[in-house]
């Protein structure tokens, strides 16, 4: 299964939310014991910089006053730091990590910024060059996503693949996975465009269950 960037970028979020502060605080986070686990391919990196010029959530410092600063959430792979504002850092015993975000009507809560994942070195035609019978995914339905276990369920439409080749449009199916093992499972090609806040290449991901009509 592919996923073309527009909809690979969802899967960083559920990313964020797995590592927030609260969330791992109150021990509804399926990465709550995942601190310093290998959690994706070595060679996947996960970047956060909220320095990045002209970035679309760029900012010098959070919704506490803290500066912010360049961070690898995913370093060769390894999962390496929590999103974490005062409340949560108190919470957890740790320092925070200046990604406290201020709402309109609620006390700050962290978020990330500019949050991308590397790309890699293939295009996405040699990603699919090898998949006899796949899925590439242009549009995802609902949020069927369980945060505590990271069972991952959602409709989704796009094109059939055959022989690597791009060869009839789908709709109306179902993707399903655990995000745990999806993340392991990840190759991210070489077309990365910085055009939102959060930022991916086309992900292939390998060994999901597809079902439809």
């Amino acid at each position: 299964m592919i996923f073309e960037p527009r909809v690979s970028a969802s899967l960083l979020g559920h990313l964020a939310g797995a590592i927030a502060g609260p969330a791992v605080a109150r021990g509804t986070s399926f990465l709550k014991d995942c601190m310093g686990e290998a959690i994706f391919p070595a060679a996947i990196s996960v970047i956060d910089d909220p320095t990045r010029r002209r970035g679309l959530r760029s900012k010098p410092f959070d919704g506490e006053g803290l500066p912010t600063t360049r961070q690898a959430i995913i370093e060769d792979g390894r999962l390496t730091t929590w999103l974490l504002d005062s409340a949560s850092a108190r919470q957890l015993g740790l320092p925070p990590t200046g990604h406290a975000s201020r709402g309109v009507a609620a006390a700050p809560s962290p978020a990330a910024t500019n949050l991308y994942l590397e790309a890699g070195a293939l295009s996405p035609e040699e990603l699919r060059a090898d998949i006899k019978s796949g899925l590439y995914v242009t549009d995802l339905i609902g949020m069927g996503v369980n945060p505590v276990t990271g069972d991952y369920s959602r409709g989704a439409a796009g094109f059939w693949i055959e022989d690597g080749e791009i060869a009839f449009p789908v709709s109306e199916l179902t993707i399903a996975g655990n995000l745990m093992d999806m993340f392991r499972a990840l190759t991210p090609a070489n077309d990365l465009t910085f055009r939102y806040g959060v930022n991916a290449p086309s992900l292939r991901i390998d060994g999901m269950t597809v079902a439809g009509a």
